[in-house]
C-alpha cells in the first residue's frame, strides 16, 4: 500500500507512536490490533509500522513487528485469548500527595540498609542475594540476544550484562507464541520472584517518592539506577497469589508504573549491570532483609 492510498482513519492511528522508552513494543501490538480489519495484508500492515516506528529513537527489528501482526491477528479472531489485566487510570492527585512526603533519591540512597561504596561492580554479590543456589537465570547484553542457564555458569560476567529476567526461568528453552523456540519467553519463565515497578515519566527524586510509598506495602528489596532516566523497583513477591500480587501492581499503575514488567518474561537492567553506552546501572538501595519477609 502506497502511502497516498493510506485511508486518514490509518494515518490518524499511525500518527499515535510514542518515543523509545515509552512503550513502542506495546503500541505495535494495539496498533497492529486496531488495523486488522482496515489493513488486512499482513505485508502491508508490516510496511506501515515500519514506516511508523522509522523515528520512535530506536531500532524496531522486523521481528518485533511480524510478532505484533501475528498476536493481533489470533487476538482479533478469538477476543476470549486476551488475558492482559485492565489497570486502574493514573492518579495525579494521590500522587502529588505522595510526592509532598516521599524521601528524595539521595535520601533513599541514605536509608539504604546496604550501601556499595566505590566504582567496583558489586552484581555478583547482588545476585547471589537474590537468586539464592544456582538456579536457571535468563540475562543479555542486549535484548535481541538472550542467554539463558545456570547461574554458577555466569558467574564473573554478569556486570557486562544490561539485562535480566527478574525471575528464575523454568528451563533453557521454550516455545514463542508464533511456535518460535527462543531462550527467554512465557512458555520457560518460571514462577514470580520480583515484581519490577518502573516509571516512564517524572524525576529520579519522583521515583525514590512512589517507591519507598510502595516499600510500606510491598518487600522493597532493590532499587535500580537505570543509568538512564528511571529507577527499577524490585519487590519481593515469591509464593505470594497471584490476584495479591496484580492488586498492588495495579495500585503501582495508578502511581504512574510502567505496566510492561507485568509480563513475567520481561527484561529489566542487571542490577550494577552497564548499558550499550557503558553507564553503570547502580544499586542505590539494597535491603536483603526483604527476602525474609
Amino acid at each position: 500500500m502506497k502511502t497516498t492510498e493510506v485511508p486518514p482513519s490509518v494515518r490518524y492511528i499511525l500518527a499515535t507512536c510514542p518515543t523509545a522508552g515509552s512503550g513502542v513494543h506495546q503500541w505495535l501490538f494495539v496498533t497492529a490490533l486496531k488495523l486488522n480489519a482496515l489493513v488486512p495484508d499482513d505485508e502491508e500492515l508490516a510496511q506501515l509500522l515500519a514506516d511508523a516506528t522509522n523515528n520512535c529513537g530506536r531500532e524496531v527489528p522486523a521481528r518485533e513487528i511480524e510478532n505484533a501482526i501475528l498476536s493481533s491477528r489470533r487476538i482479533a479472531q478469538n477476543p476470549t485469548q486476551i488475558s492482559t489485566p485492565r489497570w486502574s487510570a493514573r492518579d495525579d492527585e494521590h500522587i502529588r500527595d505522595i510526592l509532598r512526603d516521599g524521601p528524595s533519591l539521595a535520601e533513599l540512597e541514605n536509608i539504604s540498609p546496604v550501601r556499595f561504596e566505590g566504582n567496583k561492580p558489586h552484581t555478583e554479590q547482588i545476585v547471589d542475594a537474590l537468586f539464592p543456589g544456582n538456579p536457571l537465570l535468563c540475562v543479555a547484553a542486549t535484548k535481541e540476544h538472550p542467554f539463558t542457564g545456570p547461574r554458577e555458569g555466569m558467574r564473573g560476567r554478569l556486570c557486562g550484562q544490561q539485562l535480566i529476567v527478574p525471575s528464575p526461568m523454568r528451563c533453557i528453552f521454550g516455545m514463542t507464541q508464533d511456535g518460535q523456540t527462543s531462550m527467554r519467553c512465557l512458555n520457560n519463565t518460571g514462577g514470580r520472584r520480583f515484581l519490577v515497578v518502573e516509571f516512564d515519566q517524572g524525576t529520579f527524586n519522583q521515583h525514590a517518592a512512589i517507591l519507598s510509598h510502595l516499600g510500606e506495602r510491598a518487600p522493597l528489596v532493590l532499587v535500580v539506577h537505570s543509568g538512564n532516566k528511571s529507577l527499577h523497583g524490585w519487590f519481593y513477591c515469591a509464593e505470594r497469589p497471584e490476584e495479591q500480587v496484580e492488586g498492588f501492581f495495579n495500585y503501582a499503575v495508578s502511581l504512574g508504573a510502567d505496566r510492561a514488567t507485568w509480563t513475567r518474561c520481561q527484561f529489566v537492567r542487571m542490577p550494577d549491570g552497564r548499558r550499550d553506552n557503558l553507564k553503570r546501572q547502580r544499586v542505590v538501595f539494597f535491603n536483603p532483609k526483604g527476602l525474609q519477609t
